[in-house]
């Protein structure tokens, strides 16, 4: 029993870690949203986790993830930015997690990913309009007329805080949804089967 728990503290460990340098290595999708939002890969160790070690792996591997963070780049929002990426995250790992426990196969990932994706998208809408905007523009010293001047800049169309939700950051999301759930089911093959091992 020791030994096994052991083993999945090991494993989770492990995929904290690789979570972690994947965020390190962020970058920006300057025609889709403003440079600020930057997309990276830190949720596919997340969701290899939550296939092959269970929800609630997923969940402590999030959270070790965004406090390592915390720890390596600091914060300006006094853990209020950082609290809401993981909600952000949660959605989209534990959705997939939970539905994927209940019926192992390739169909169930994938249908997992879809609804965790979704949900994942509609809560970053609300957090960023709610939560992040506002707590990150506090910190800087600027009004949210300054961020939504930043996404005019590439929609023109763009006037109000909701439309840069809409208009920016939901296709981003969806776009990081897309590209981590792809990946991920490329690599899972490969990589679950060392996690399953038991020896």
């Amino acid at each position: 029993m020791r030994k096994n728990k052991t083993k999945w503290m090991v494993k989770v460990a492990m995929l904290s870690a690789v979570a972690v340098v994947l965020m390190l290595l962020e970058f920006p999708l300057p025609f889709i949203a403003p440079p600020f939002y930057e997309l990276d890969f830190s949720e596919i160790p997340v969701l290899v986790g939550v296939f092959a070690l269970g929800p609630v792996a997923g969940v402590v591997i999030e959270a070790i993830k965004v406090l390592l963070n915390l720890l390596i780049n600091g914060t300006i929002t006094g853990g209020v930015g950082e609290a809401a990426n993981f909600l952000v995250g949660v959605s989209f790992i534990l959705p997939a997690g939970i539905i994927y426990k209940r019926n192992k196969t390739k169909k169930t990932a994938a249908f997992g990913m879809t609804v965790g994706g979704t949900l994942m998208v509609i809560i970053s809408c609300f957090v960023n309009s709610y939560i992040l905007i506002p707590v990150y523009g506090a910190a800087m010293g600027l009004e949210t007329s300054a961020f939504v001047k930043m996404a005019a800049a590439i929609y023109p169309s763009i006037d109000s805080l909701w439309k840069m939700v809409l208009l920016c950051v939901a296709p981003f999301n969806a776009i990081k949804v897309i590209l981590v759930s792809v990946l991920t089911t490329v690599l899972y093959k490969h990589i679950s089967p060392i996690l399953k091992a038991k020896a």
